[in-house]
């Protein structure tokens, strides 16, 4: 299966507040298009939990202080699977499976399109993403999200953060750490990063909002965006 895409797609575009209708509809059109052009090609389409994850988790964290990061992180994954069910039933003639929640579990992925969401505690859907492109094959990731380029650091409170074109593993594993906590912003989660590197795959982080640079990236154009795991950075 070596015509597979994998996008993490962030629930910061899919409900960066409530439900992006206008983006999803024309992600939607894109990606039939896509798919319609050769039939074996095939993309797995993994969601995050976006504004329902962070309004939920912030509830319980106003309501129990102490609560346990477990219990967040189970917030998180039922938010996701309320993000993935709905883009499933968007593609749902191009998605014969249900919605994977679990990407080690039996996956039948006879249609052009599979939907996944969260699956357990510890790591955010990036990391089923990389077990998923794992299970089928997939060398590169397409991580979409509000951000645009991965920084050198975080720009919001650094002014003189860089942009990176590319960057390689070490390099960006040094920056974003090893551990993993409930709603952590990181362009790509740690746990997943030590996961896609350890299987020499590479990622692309990019602005998902901007669907034309997300169907360059599908194409294999010229993008705007960082390439994490090029040898070359």
């Amino acid at each position: 299966m070596n015509n597979v895409a994998v996008i993490s797609l962030g629930g910061s575009i899919i409900a960066p507040d409530k439900v992006d209708s206008a983006f999803l509809k024309q992600l939607n059109q894109e990606l039939r298009t896509y798919l319609k052009e050769d039939k074996s090609r095939k993309i797995i389409l993994v969601c995050g939990g976006g504004a329902p994850a962070r309004v939920y988790q912030d509830a319980m964290r106003a309501i129990k202080e102490d609560i346990d990061s477990e219990e967040l992180d189970w917030l998180g994954i039922r938010a996701t699977h309320l993000n993935g069910q709905l883009v499933k039933a968007m593609l749902a003639d191009l998605c014969t499976d249900n919605l994977v929640t679990d990407p080690t579990g039996h996956i039948n992925f006879r249609g052009q399109v599979l939907v996944a969401a969260g699956w357990k505690p510890g790591f955010s859907t990036d990391n089923d993403a990389v077990i998923l492109a794992e299970r089928f094959e997939g060398k590169l990731i397409i991580n979409l999200s509000n951000i645009a380029k991965v920084y050198t650091d975080d720009p919001k409170k650094n002014p003189d953060a860089k942009p990176l074109d590319a960057v390689t593993w070490t390099e960006y594993r040094a920056m974003v750490g090893d551990s993993w906590t409930p709603g952590k912003s990181t362009p790509f989660d740690p746990i997943a990063s030590a996961r896609a590197e350890k299987m020499k795959m590479r990622v692309v982080c990019a602005d998902g909002r901007n669907i034309p640079n997300t169907m360059d990236i599908l194409y294999g154009r010229t993008f705007f965006g960082t390439l994490i795991g090029s040898e070359n950075a």
